[in-house]
C-alpha cells in the first residue's frame, strides 16, 4: 500500500476515533428538530462558522453538499481550502445514514467503516436556508447557510442559539470564503 494511502488512512481512523468519542454521560441530549425533509435538505451548505474538527481548523471555503441514495443513505462531499482561500483543495466524502425514527434529524456520519459520528440536526429555519449541526457532547458544532454569508444579526442569533444549547462560543471559528471562487 502506498505510503500517502496509509497516512490517509491513519488520519481517517484518527479522526473517526475523536468523532466517535462520546463523554456525554452528564450533559443532556440536545433536541433536535422534529422533522427534516430530506430532499429538501439536500445540495450545498456553506460553512459559516465552526467550532472544528482537527481537519477544519485551517478551513477556507469550506462547503459541505449532500444527495439522497436509492438505498436512503446520503452521499456527502466535504470540500475546503487549506490554510487561505487559495490554498490546496481538500476534499473528504463520509456517507451519513439517517437513523429510524429520528424525523430525519438524527444521522451517523461515517468517515471510516464501520464508526458512524453523531450527526445531530438541532436547528433548521423553515425554507432551509440556515442550520446548525451539533453533537451531544458538544465537542464540535457546524453553522451552515445555502450562501457564503450571512448578516451579523442572523450570525448572532445562531451564536446565541449555539450558547444556549451548551456549547463555549468562545471556540467558534468563521470560515471565510471566497464569493467568486466557491460556487458548490
Amino acid at each position: 500500500m502506498p505510503l500517502k494511502l496509509l497516512k490517509r488512512l491513519f488520519l481517517m481512523t484518527i479522526l473517526a476515533s475523536i468523532l466517535s468519542a462520546c463523554s456525554t454521560t452528564n450533559l443532556p441530549s440536545i433536541a433536535t428538530v422534529p422533522q427534516v425533509n430530506l430532499p429538501k435538505f439536500m445540495g450545498s451548505w456553506y460553512v459559516i462558522a465552526a467550532i472544528p474538527t482537527a481537519i477544519e481548523t485551517e478551513s477556507f471555503n469550506a462547503v459541505e453538499t449532500y444527495s439522497l441514495d436509492k438505498d436512503g443513505s446520503i452521499a456527502t462531499t466535504f470540500t475546503y481550502n487549506k490554510g487561505s482561500l487559495d490554498g490546496k483543495l481538500k476534499t473528504y466524502q463520509p456517507r451519513g445514514f439517517v437513523m429510524p425514527n429520528s424525523g430525519n434529524a438524527l444521522w451517523g456520519m461515517q468517515f471510516i467503516w464501520p464508526i458512524k459520528a453523531e450527526y445531530r440536526i438541532v436547528y433548521l429555519n423553515e425554507d432551509y436556508s440556515q442550520t446548525v449541526i451539533a453533537r451531544n457532547a458538544r465537542d464540535y458544532v457546524w453553522i451552515m447557510a445555502r450562501t457564503p454569508t450571512i448578516s451579523d444579526a442572523e450570525y448572532n442569533n445562531l451564536t446565541q442559539f449555539v450558547k444556549e444549547i451548551g456549547y463555549d462560543i468562545s471556540q467558534l471559528r468563521k470560515v471565510p470564503h471566497n464569493h467568486i471562487d466557491n460556487k458548490p
